[in-house]
Protein backbone atom coordinates (compact mmCIF):
# COMPACT_ATOMS: atom_id res chain seq x y z
CA UNK A 1 0.00 0.00 0.00
CA UNK A 2 1.39 3.24 -1.04
CA UNK A 3 2.02 5.56 2.17
CA UNK A 4 -0.22 8.69 2.30
CA UNK A 5 2.77 11.93 1.02
CA UNK A 6 3.96 13.42 4.16
CA UNK A 7 4.25 17.49 4.12
CA UNK A 8 7.46 19.12 4.46
CA UNK A 9 8.22 20.18 8.11
CA UNK A 10 7.79 24.02 8.31
CA UNK A 11 7.69 26.61 10.79
CA UNK A 12 4.06 27.79 11.09
CA UNK A 13 3.23 31.18 10.34
CA UNK A 14 2.34 32.60 13.40
CA UNK A 15 -0.85 34.86 14.04
CA UNK A 16 -0.63 38.56 14.46
CA UNK A 17 1.76 40.05 11.66
CA UNK A 18 -0.02 43.61 12.30
CA UNK A 19 0.14 44.05 16.25
CA UNK A 20 0.69 47.79 17.17
CA UNK A 21 3.64 46.47 18.20
CA UNK A 22 4.93 44.96 15.34
CA UNK A 23 3.46 47.78 12.93
CA UNK A 24 5.15 50.32 14.93
CA UNK A 25 8.61 48.58 14.59
CA UNK A 26 8.07 48.40 11.20
CA UNK A 27 7.57 51.99 10.39
CA UNK A 28 10.41 53.05 12.53
CA UNK A 29 12.45 51.07 10.51
CA UNK A 30 11.21 52.05 7.46
CA UNK A 31 11.56 55.73 8.20
CA UNK A 32 15.22 54.87 9.71
CA UNK A 33 15.84 52.93 6.52
CA UNK A 34 14.72 56.29 4.73
CA UNK A 35 16.46 58.45 6.62
CA UNK A 36 19.34 56.48 5.70
CA UNK A 37 18.93 56.31 1.93
CA UNK A 38 18.04 59.50 1.51
CA UNK A 39 15.36 60.90 -1.17
CA UNK A 40 16.39 62.49 -4.38
CA UNK A 41 13.46 62.38 -7.08
CA UNK A 42 14.33 63.37 -10.38
CA UNK A 43 17.27 61.36 -9.94
CA UNK A 44 19.21 59.05 -12.23
CA UNK A 45 16.88 56.50 -14.14
CA UNK A 46 14.30 58.85 -12.33
CA UNK A 47 14.59 61.08 -15.52
CA UNK A 48 12.40 58.66 -17.21
CA UNK A 49 9.82 57.21 -14.45
CA UNK A 50 8.88 60.88 -13.19
CA UNK A 51 8.45 62.41 -16.51
CA UNK A 52 6.47 59.90 -17.66
CA UNK A 53 4.23 60.23 -14.83
CA UNK A 54 4.05 63.68 -15.17
CA UNK A 55 3.36 63.21 -19.04
CA UNK A 56 0.35 60.96 -18.24
CA UNK A 57 -0.97 63.66 -15.64
CA UNK A 58 -0.48 66.62 -18.56
CA UNK A 59 -0.30 65.33 -22.42
CA UNK A 60 1.12 68.57 -23.26
CA UNK A 61 4.52 68.21 -21.79
CA UNK A 62 7.19 66.77 -23.82
CA UNK A 63 6.02 67.32 -27.20
CA UNK A 64 9.09 66.50 -28.57
CA UNK A 65 11.42 64.48 -27.21
CA UNK A 66 8.40 61.99 -25.17
CA UNK A 67 9.74 58.99 -27.27
CA UNK A 68 12.60 58.59 -24.74
CA UNK A 69 10.17 57.34 -22.37
CA UNK A 70 7.02 56.59 -23.81
CA UNK A 71 7.92 53.58 -25.78
CA UNK A 72 9.60 51.65 -22.91
CA UNK A 73 6.63 52.86 -20.23
CA UNK A 74 3.91 50.98 -23.09
CA UNK A 75 5.50 47.87 -21.57
CA UNK A 76 4.45 49.13 -17.38
CA UNK A 77 1.43 50.53 -15.90
CA UNK A 78 3.49 51.96 -13.59
CA UNK A 79 3.48 55.32 -14.63
CA UNK A 80 -0.53 54.94 -15.25
CA UNK A 81 -0.97 53.65 -11.47
CA UNK A 82 1.11 56.88 -10.01
CA UNK A 83 -0.96 59.40 -12.10
CA UNK A 84 -4.30 57.35 -11.16
CA UNK A 85 -3.25 57.56 -7.70
CA UNK A 86 -2.83 62.01 -8.30
CA UNK A 87 -6.23 62.05 -9.34
CA UNK A 88 -7.81 59.78 -6.96
CA UNK A 89 -6.40 61.39 -3.77
CA UNK A 90 -6.23 64.91 -5.08
CA UNK A 91 -2.71 65.37 -3.50
CA UNK A 92 0.65 67.09 -5.22
CA UNK A 93 2.07 64.96 -7.16
CA UNK A 94 5.06 65.02 -5.18
CA UNK A 95 3.75 64.31 -1.99
CA UNK A 96 2.00 61.41 -4.08
CA UNK A 97 5.34 60.32 -5.34
CA UNK A 98 7.07 60.57 -1.34
CA UNK A 99 4.38 58.27 0.26
CA UNK A 100 4.48 55.82 -2.59
CA UNK A 101 8.26 55.41 -1.99
CA UNK A 102 7.72 54.91 1.46
CA UNK A 103 5.08 52.37 0.97
CA UNK A 104 7.20 50.61 -1.41
CA UNK A 105 10.02 50.31 1.62
CA UNK A 106 7.49 49.66 4.34
CA UNK A 107 6.08 46.35 2.26
CA UNK A 108 9.83 45.09 1.25
CA UNK A 109 10.69 45.51 4.99
CA UNK A 110 7.25 44.02 5.71
CA UNK A 111 8.10 40.61 3.24
CA UNK A 112 11.83 40.20 4.67
CA UNK A 113 10.17 40.08 8.59
CA UNK A 114 7.29 37.51 7.57
CA UNK A 115 9.75 34.99 5.56
CA UNK A 116 12.45 36.06 8.75
CA UNK A 117 9.07 34.16 10.92
CA UNK A 118 8.88 31.51 8.46
CA UNK A 119 12.59 30.43 8.36
CA UNK A 120 13.81 31.47 12.01
CA UNK A 121 11.50 30.56 15.50
CA UNK A 122 14.12 33.14 17.73
CA UNK A 123 12.40 36.91 17.41
CA UNK A 124 15.77 38.31 17.44
CA UNK A 125 16.72 36.32 14.07
CA UNK A 126 13.85 37.51 12.64
CA UNK A 127 14.12 41.11 13.46
CA UNK A 128 17.67 41.47 12.77
CA UNK A 129 17.23 40.41 9.64
CA UNK A 130 14.76 43.29 8.53
CA UNK A 131 17.27 45.50 10.24
CA UNK A 132 19.87 44.86 7.99
CA UNK A 133 17.58 45.01 4.96
CA UNK A 134 17.05 48.29 5.88
CA UNK A 135 20.61 49.26 6.68
CA UNK A 136 22.01 48.17 3.35
CA UNK A 137 19.11 49.41 1.03
CA UNK A 138 21.42 51.31 -0.88
CA UNK A 139 24.19 49.31 -1.47
CA UNK A 140 25.30 48.59 -4.68
CA UNK A 141 24.38 44.78 -6.46
CA UNK A 142 27.48 43.94 -8.46
CA UNK A 143 27.78 44.12 -12.15
CA UNK A 144 24.23 45.95 -12.76
CA UNK A 145 23.90 49.20 -12.08
CA UNK A 146 21.50 48.83 -9.28
CA UNK A 147 20.89 49.01 -5.52
CA UNK A 148 18.49 46.90 -3.80
CA UNK A 149 16.38 49.59 -3.44
CA UNK A 150 16.45 53.71 -5.30
CA UNK A 151 16.44 56.51 -3.39
CA UNK A 152 13.46 57.69 -6.06
CA UNK A 153 10.53 55.70 -6.48
CA UNK A 154 11.52 53.04 -9.32
CA UNK A 155 8.65 50.53 -10.11
CA UNK A 156 11.61 47.97 -9.42
CA UNK A 157 11.02 49.08 -5.42
CA UNK A 158 6.97 47.84 -5.96
CA UNK A 159 7.84 44.78 -7.65
CA UNK A 160 10.46 43.87 -5.36
CA UNK A 161 7.77 44.22 -2.39
CA UNK A 162 5.37 41.91 -4.73
CA UNK A 163 7.96 39.26 -5.45
CA UNK A 164 8.66 38.89 -1.72
CA UNK A 165 5.26 38.78 -0.69
CA UNK A 166 4.74 36.04 -3.50
CA UNK A 167 7.99 33.75 -1.75
CA UNK A 168 5.83 34.07 1.79
CA UNK A 169 3.03 32.39 0.04
CA UNK A 170 4.62 29.87 -1.66
CA UNK A 171 6.28 28.85 1.81
CA UNK A 172 2.10 29.03 2.96
CA UNK A 173 1.38 27.02 0.04
CA UNK A 174 -0.93 29.49 -0.70
CA UNK A 175 -0.33 29.44 -4.82
CA UNK A 176 -3.37 31.51 -6.14
CA UNK A 177 -1.98 34.72 -4.06
CA UNK A 178 1.56 33.80 -5.62
CA UNK A 179 -0.43 34.03 -8.74
CA UNK A 180 -1.58 37.01 -8.58
CA UNK A 181 1.65 38.88 -6.87
CA UNK A 182 3.71 37.59 -9.54
CA UNK A 183 1.11 38.88 -12.30
CA UNK A 184 1.26 42.54 -10.11
CA UNK A 185 4.84 42.47 -10.39
CA UNK A 186 5.13 41.98 -14.18
CA UNK A 187 2.84 44.41 -14.90
CA UNK A 188 4.99 47.08 -12.87
CA UNK A 189 8.14 45.47 -13.57
CA UNK A 190 8.16 42.70 -16.12
CA UNK A 191 12.47 42.22 -16.24
CA UNK A 192 12.27 42.19 -12.51
CA UNK A 193 8.95 39.91 -12.08
CA UNK A 194 10.37 37.23 -14.48
CA UNK A 195 13.51 37.07 -11.96
CA UNK A 196 11.01 36.59 -8.93
CA UNK A 197 9.08 33.92 -11.19
CA UNK A 198 12.07 31.80 -12.00
CA UNK A 199 12.46 31.40 -8.08
CA UNK A 200 9.52 31.39 -6.81
CA UNK A 201 9.07 28.39 -9.32
CA UNK A 202 12.68 26.88 -7.66
CA UNK A 203 10.90 27.10 -4.15
CA UNK A 204 7.71 25.40 -5.52
CA UNK A 205 9.51 22.58 -6.99
CA UNK A 206 12.13 21.92 -3.91
CA UNK A 207 8.85 22.39 -1.49
CA UNK A 208 7.66 19.28 -3.66
CA UNK A 209 10.65 16.97 -3.97
CA UNK A 210 11.53 17.87 0.02
CA UNK A 211 9.89 14.24 1.00
CA UNK A 212 11.68 11.55 -1.35
CA UNK A 213 9.08 8.70 0.00
CA UNK A 214 6.03 10.43 -1.26
CA UNK A 215 4.22 8.54 -3.44
CA UNK A 216 5.26 9.17 -6.78
CA UNK A 217 1.23 9.76 -8.26
CA UNK A 218 0.41 12.27 -5.35
CA UNK A 219 3.81 14.33 -5.70
CA UNK A 220 3.35 14.65 -9.74
CA UNK A 221 -0.49 15.38 -9.13
CA UNK A 222 0.93 18.08 -6.68
CA UNK A 223 3.30 19.42 -8.87
CA UNK A 224 1.50 19.72 -11.82
CA UNK A 225 -0.70 21.74 -9.50
CA UNK A 226 1.65 24.30 -8.74
CA UNK A 227 3.18 24.70 -11.49
CA UNK A 228 0.06 25.75 -12.94
CA UNK A 229 0.08 28.60 -11.51
CA UNK A 230 2.89 29.24 -13.81
CA UNK A 231 1.87 28.47 -16.64
CA UNK A 232 0.96 31.22 -18.54
CA UNK A 233 4.90 32.61 -18.01
CA UNK A 234 6.05 28.81 -20.07
CA UNK A 235 4.66 29.42 -23.52
CA UNK A 236 7.23 29.72 -25.39
CA UNK A 237 7.87 33.79 -26.47
CA UNK A 238 8.28 32.82 -30.06
CA UNK A 239 4.89 31.99 -30.39
CA UNK A 240 3.48 35.34 -29.07
CA UNK A 241 6.26 37.77 -30.38
CA UNK A 242 8.69 37.57 -33.14
CA UNK A 243 11.99 36.79 -31.99
CA UNK A 244 13.93 37.01 -35.02
CA UNK A 245 15.43 40.60 -34.28
CA UNK A 246 17.70 39.13 -31.24
CA UNK A 247 19.53 37.53 -33.94
CA UNK A 248 19.37 40.69 -36.60
CA UNK A 249 22.88 42.47 -37.13
CA UNK A 250 23.23 45.45 -34.11
CA UNK A 251 23.57 48.79 -35.94
CA UNK A 252 26.07 50.97 -35.38
CA UNK A 253 24.20 53.41 -33.33
CA UNK A 254 22.76 50.79 -31.18
CA UNK A 255 26.48 49.52 -30.41
CA UNK A 256 27.17 53.36 -29.60
CA UNK A 257 24.55 53.18 -27.23
CA UNK A 258 25.05 50.22 -25.83
CA UNK A 259 28.76 51.05 -25.02
CA UNK A 260 27.19 53.70 -22.53
CA UNK A 261 26.59 51.04 -20.03
CA UNK A 262 29.75 49.15 -18.88
CA UNK A 263 27.89 46.24 -17.26
CA UNK A 264 26.66 45.30 -20.63
CA UNK A 265 30.28 44.20 -21.20
CA UNK A 266 31.98 41.40 -18.76
CA UNK A 267 35.75 42.02 -19.91
CA UNK A 268 35.07 45.54 -18.83
CA UNK A 269 34.36 44.20 -15.01
CA UNK A 270 36.47 44.48 -12.27
CA UNK A 271 38.11 41.78 -10.57
CA UNK A 272 35.81 42.89 -7.42
CA UNK A 273 32.67 42.46 -9.40
CA UNK A 274 33.38 39.36 -10.32
CA UNK A 275 33.67 38.44 -6.64
CA UNK A 276 30.62 39.56 -6.23
CA UNK A 277 28.91 37.27 -8.48
CA UNK A 278 30.41 33.87 -7.36
CA UNK A 279 31.43 34.50 -3.40
CA UNK A 280 27.66 34.71 -2.72
CA UNK A 281 26.97 31.44 -3.75
CA UNK A 282 30.15 29.70 -2.34
CA UNK A 283 28.77 31.01 1.29
CA UNK A 284 25.22 29.64 0.27
CA UNK A 285 27.02 26.62 -0.45
CA UNK A 286 28.36 26.37 2.99
CA UNK A 287 25.70 27.57 5.35
CA UNK A 288 23.14 25.18 3.03
CA UNK A 289 26.19 22.67 4.56
CA UNK A 290 26.16 23.82 8.01
CA UNK A 291 22.25 24.14 8.00
CA UNK A 292 21.84 20.35 7.30
CA UNK A 293 25.03 19.34 9.87
CA UNK A 294 23.33 21.18 12.39
CA UNK A 295 19.51 19.70 11.80
CA UNK A 296 21.33 15.73 12.20
CA UNK A 297 23.76 16.58 14.82
CA UNK A 298 21.22 18.15 17.21
CA UNK A 299 19.97 14.41 18.55
CA UNK A 300 18.31 15.99 21.65
CA UNK A 301 15.66 18.28 20.11
CA UNK A 302 15.46 16.86 16.43
CA UNK A 303 12.38 17.36 15.19
CA UNK A 304 12.38 20.83 16.83
CA UNK A 305 15.75 21.61 14.73
CA UNK A 306 13.85 20.22 11.68
CA UNK A 307 10.68 22.11 12.17
CA UNK A 308 13.03 25.18 12.59
CA UNK A 309 15.60 24.85 9.88
CA UNK A 310 13.22 23.46 6.83
CA UNK A 311 11.53 26.71 5.68
CA UNK A 312 15.16 28.18 5.56
CA UNK A 313 16.78 25.12 3.71
CA UNK A 314 13.92 25.22 0.90
CA UNK A 315 14.19 28.26 0.50
CA UNK A 316 18.66 28.21 0.85
CA UNK A 317 18.27 25.16 -1.95
CA UNK A 318 16.02 26.68 -3.87
CA UNK A 319 18.24 30.20 -4.08
CA UNK A 320 20.90 28.01 -4.87
CA UNK A 321 19.34 26.53 -7.80
CA UNK A 322 17.95 29.81 -9.32
CA UNK A 323 21.38 31.20 -8.83
CA UNK A 324 23.14 28.72 -10.72
CA UNK A 325 20.25 28.56 -14.01
CA UNK A 326 20.41 32.67 -13.79
CA UNK A 327 23.89 32.63 -13.81
CA UNK A 328 24.29 29.90 -16.30
CA UNK A 329 21.80 32.27 -18.52
CA UNK A 330 23.51 35.16 -17.69
CA UNK A 331 26.77 34.05 -18.86
CA UNK A 332 25.65 33.03 -21.87
CA UNK A 333 23.84 36.30 -23.04
CA UNK A 334 26.46 38.24 -21.75
CA UNK A 335 29.19 36.50 -23.56
CA UNK A 336 27.98 34.78 -26.85
CA UNK A 337 28.37 37.97 -29.55
CA UNK A 338 25.06 36.50 -31.61
CA UNK A 339 23.17 37.69 -28.20
CA UNK A 340 24.61 40.71 -27.99
CA UNK A 341 20.99 42.67 -28.57
CA UNK A 342 19.55 40.25 -25.38
CA UNK A 343 21.59 42.75 -23.23
CA UNK A 344 19.63 45.50 -22.26
CA UNK A 345 17.01 43.14 -20.94
CA UNK A 346 20.17 42.54 -18.05
CA UNK A 347 19.87 38.90 -17.20
CA UNK A 348 22.92 39.48 -14.51
CA UNK A 349 20.22 40.95 -12.58
CA UNK A 350 18.96 38.28 -10.73
CA UNK A 351 21.33 38.80 -8.38
CA UNK A 352 19.47 41.80 -6.81
CA UNK A 353 17.47 39.13 -5.49
CA UNK A 354 19.99 36.75 -4.42
CA UNK A 355 21.88 39.99 -2.61
CA UNK A 356 18.29 40.67 -0.60
CA UNK A 357 18.19 37.49 0.41
CA UNK A 358 22.13 36.99 1.52
CA UNK A 359 21.72 40.18 3.75
CA UNK A 360 18.33 38.84 5.04
CA UNK A 361 19.54 35.56 5.67
CA UNK A 362 23.25 36.67 7.47
CA UNK A 363 21.20 39.13 9.32
CA UNK A 364 19.01 36.65 11.27
CA UNK A 365 22.05 34.57 11.62
CA UNK A 366 23.58 38.01 13.70
CA UNK A 367 20.66 37.80 15.69
CA UNK A 368 20.62 34.44 16.52
CA UNK A 369 23.99 33.62 17.56
CA UNK A 370 25.76 37.28 18.00
CA UNK A 371 22.90 39.92 18.95
CA UNK A 372 20.65 37.69 20.58
CA UNK A 373 18.38 40.62 22.68
CA UNK A 374 21.42 42.46 23.94
CA UNK A 375 20.88 46.47 22.99
CA UNK A 376 24.23 47.36 22.69
CA UNK A 377 25.16 44.63 20.43
CA UNK A 378 22.63 46.05 18.17
CA UNK A 379 23.64 49.30 18.45
CA UNK A 380 27.19 48.76 18.16
CA UNK A 381 26.32 46.36 15.01
CA UNK A 382 23.54 48.70 13.47
CA UNK A 383 24.47 52.26 14.02
CA UNK A 384 27.89 52.17 12.76
CA UNK A 385 26.62 50.55 9.44
CA UNK A 386 23.53 53.31 8.94
CA UNK A 387 26.52 55.62 9.87
CA UNK A 388 28.67 54.25 7.03
CA UNK A 389 26.03 53.76 4.43
CA UNK A 390 24.55 57.76 5.21
CA UNK A 391 28.06 58.79 4.92
CA UNK A 392 28.28 56.81 1.21
CA UNK A 393 25.15 58.95 -0.08
CA UNK A 394 26.14 62.24 0.97
CA UNK A 395 29.96 61.56 -0.72
CA UNK A 396 27.54 60.07 -3.97
CA UNK A 397 25.49 63.24 -4.19
CA UNK A 398 27.26 66.80 -1.86
CA UNK A 399 25.65 69.11 -3.94
CA UNK A 400 21.92 68.08 -2.92
CA UNK A 401 19.99 67.71 0.31
CA UNK A 402 19.84 64.55 1.66
CA UNK A 403 16.05 64.48 1.81
CA UNK A 404 14.57 66.45 -1.17
CA UNK A 405 11.32 66.96 0.43
CA UNK A 406 8.41 68.16 -1.60
CA UNK A 407 7.44 72.22 -1.17
CA UNK A 408 11.38 72.91 0.17
CA UNK A 409 13.48 74.87 -1.55
CA UNK A 410 16.47 73.24 -3.23
CA UNK A 411 19.81 74.09 -2.38
CA UNK A 412 21.67 72.60 -5.57
CA UNK A 413 21.95 75.42 -8.27
CA UNK A 414 21.23 73.35 -11.06
CA UNK A 415 18.33 72.35 -9.37
CA UNK A 416 17.17 75.86 -8.88
CA UNK A 417 18.06 76.54 -12.57
CA UNK A 418 16.02 74.13 -13.66
CA UNK A 419 12.91 75.30 -11.44
CA UNK A 420 13.00 78.51 -12.97
CA UNK A 421 12.58 76.78 -16.55
CA UNK A 422 9.45 74.94 -15.32
CA UNK A 423 8.24 78.52 -14.20
CA UNK A 424 9.35 80.43 -16.68
CA UNK A 425 9.50 79.01 -20.28
CA UNK A 426 6.75 77.71 -22.87
CA UNK A 427 5.58 74.15 -22.45
CA UNK A 428 6.69 73.58 -25.98
CA UNK A 429 10.33 75.10 -25.36
CA UNK A 430 12.88 73.26 -26.74
CA UNK A 431 16.16 72.75 -24.49
CA UNK A 432 19.94 71.79 -25.16
CA UNK A 433 21.80 71.45 -22.06
CA UNK A 434 25.25 69.77 -23.10
CA UNK A 435 25.51 65.52 -23.34
CA UNK A 436 27.06 65.14 -19.94
CA UNK A 437 25.44 67.78 -17.87
CA UNK A 438 24.49 65.15 -14.67
CA UNK A 439 28.11 64.58 -14.60
CA UNK A 440 28.76 68.64 -14.41
CA UNK A 441 30.28 69.78 -10.54
CA UNK A 442 27.28 70.27 -8.50
CA UNK A 443 24.52 68.78 -10.72
CA UNK A 444 24.65 65.55 -8.60
CA UNK A 445 23.27 62.78 -11.78
CA UNK A 446 19.59 64.99 -11.54
CA UNK A 447 17.32 64.65 -14.94
CA UNK A 448 16.55 67.91 -16.69
CA UNK A 449 13.18 66.52 -18.14
CA UNK A 450 11.62 65.14 -15.47
CA UNK A 451 12.26 68.22 -13.19
CA UNK A 452 12.12 70.99 -15.48
CA UNK A 453 9.44 69.55 -17.60
CA UNK A 454 10.53 70.79 -20.85
CA UNK A 455 11.84 69.03 -24.20
CA UNK A 456 15.68 68.51 -23.87
CA UNK A 457 18.25 67.19 -26.34
CA UNK A 458 19.32 63.52 -25.60
CA UNK A 459 22.11 63.46 -23.03
CA UNK A 460 25.15 60.58 -22.94
CA UNK A 461 24.06 59.26 -19.84
CA UNK A 462 20.63 58.34 -19.28
CA UNK A 463 19.23 58.40 -22.50
CA UNK A 464 21.74 56.30 -24.11
CA UNK A 465 20.99 53.53 -21.60
CA UNK A 466 17.27 53.69 -23.18
CA UNK A 467 18.62 54.13 -26.73
CA UNK A 468 20.21 51.20 -25.59
CA UNK A 469 17.03 49.01 -24.93
CA UNK A 470 14.81 50.59 -27.34
CA UNK A 471 16.91 50.22 -30.71
CA UNK A 472 14.59 52.15 -32.92
CA UNK A 473 15.74 55.33 -30.71
CA UNK A 474 19.66 54.68 -31.39
CA UNK A 475 20.26 56.49 -34.71
CA UNK A 476 18.03 59.59 -32.85
CA UNK A 477 20.37 59.30 -29.75
CA UNK A 478 23.67 59.12 -31.96
CA UNK A 479 22.34 62.24 -34.08
CA UNK A 480 21.76 64.60 -30.99
CA UNK A 481 24.56 63.81 -28.63
CA UNK A 482 26.80 64.37 -31.70
CA UNK A 483 25.72 67.63 -32.39
CA UNK A 484 26.26 68.56 -29.00
CA UNK A 485 29.98 67.52 -28.87
CA UNK A 486 32.34 69.89 -27.94
CA UNK A 487 29.60 72.04 -26.47
CA UNK A 488 32.11 73.80 -23.69
CA UNK A 489 32.90 75.74 -27.08
CA UNK A 490 30.08 76.62 -28.79
CA UNK A 491 29.70 79.64 -30.25
CA UNK A 492 27.00 81.93 -32.28
CA UNK A 493 27.15 79.31 -35.69
CA UNK A 494 26.63 76.41 -33.36
CA UNK A 495 23.56 77.19 -31.46
CA UNK A 496 22.37 78.69 -34.48
CA UNK A 497 23.11 75.12 -35.84
CA UNK A 498 20.92 72.97 -33.16
CA UNK A 499 18.10 75.66 -33.56
CA UNK A 500 18.04 75.03 -37.35
CA UNK A 501 18.37 71.32 -36.97
CA UNK A 502 16.39 70.19 -33.76
CA UNK A 503 14.66 73.28 -32.56
CA UNK A 504 15.91 74.29 -29.88
CA UNK A 505 15.03 77.39 -28.40
CA UNK A 506 16.86 77.83 -25.03
CA UNK A 507 20.13 76.65 -23.74
CA UNK A 508 21.40 75.98 -20.33
CA UNK A 509 25.20 76.66 -19.59
CA UNK A 510 27.83 76.38 -16.99
CA UNK A 511 28.97 79.45 -15.61
CA UNK A 512 32.69 77.97 -15.78
CA UNK A 513 32.13 78.23 -19.52
CA UNK A 514 32.19 81.96 -19.79
CA UNK A 515 29.18 82.44 -22.31
CA UNK A 516 26.22 84.20 -21.95
CA UNK A 517 24.81 87.75 -20.71
CA UNK A 518 22.68 90.03 -19.31
CA UNK A 519 22.00 91.49 -22.49
CA UNK A 520 21.74 90.21 -26.67
CA UNK A 521 25.48 89.08 -27.53
CA UNK A 522 26.24 89.15 -31.27
CA UNK A 523 29.32 86.76 -30.26
CA UNK A 524 27.13 83.87 -28.92
CA UNK A 525 23.46 84.67 -30.15
CA UNK A 526 22.01 84.30 -26.22
CA UNK A 527 20.19 86.14 -24.18
CA UNK A 528 20.61 85.35 -20.19
CA UNK A 529 17.92 85.56 -18.35
CA UNK A 530 18.31 83.52 -15.28
CA UNK A 531 21.81 82.81 -13.88
CA UNK A 532 22.96 81.62 -10.08
CA UNK A 533 26.28 80.94 -9.05
CA UNK A 534 26.54 77.58 -10.80
CA UNK A 535 24.52 78.19 -14.11
CA UNK A 536 22.87 80.47 -16.69
CA UNK A 537 19.77 79.86 -18.41
CA UNK A 538 19.43 81.43 -22.17
CA UNK A 539 17.29 81.92 -24.97
CA UNK A 540 18.58 81.90 -28.53
CA UNK A 541 17.73 84.99 -30.68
Amino acid sequence: MTPPARKAPKIEPREGDWTPKNLALLLGMTVAAFLVMGYHPGLEDDAFYLAAIKRNLNPALFPHDADFFLIQFQATIFDKLIAYSVRLTHLPLAWVVLLWQLAGIFFILHACWRIGRRCFADSAAQWAAVAMVAALLTLPVTGTGINLADQYLHPRTLATAAILAAVVDVLDSRLWRVGMLLVGAFLIHAIMASFGISLCAFLIWKQRAHDIHSSTQIEVSNARASLAVFAPFCIPLGLIIPLGWVFEPASDAWRQAAATRSFYFLSHWEWYEWLGIFAPLVLLYIFQGWQRAKALGDKTSREKASRENANLLLLVSALIGYYILQTIVGLIVMLVPGLIRLRPFEPMRYLHLIYLFFFLIAGALLGRYVLERKIYRWLLLFVPLGAAMFYAQREMYPSTEHLECPDANSGNAWLQAFAWVRQNTPVDAVFAIGPRYMTQPGEDYHGFRALAERSVLADYDKDGGMAARVPSLAPRWVREVDAQNGWKNFQAADFQRLHKDFGVTWVILARSYGFGAKEPDSSTGLMCLYENRLVRVCRLY
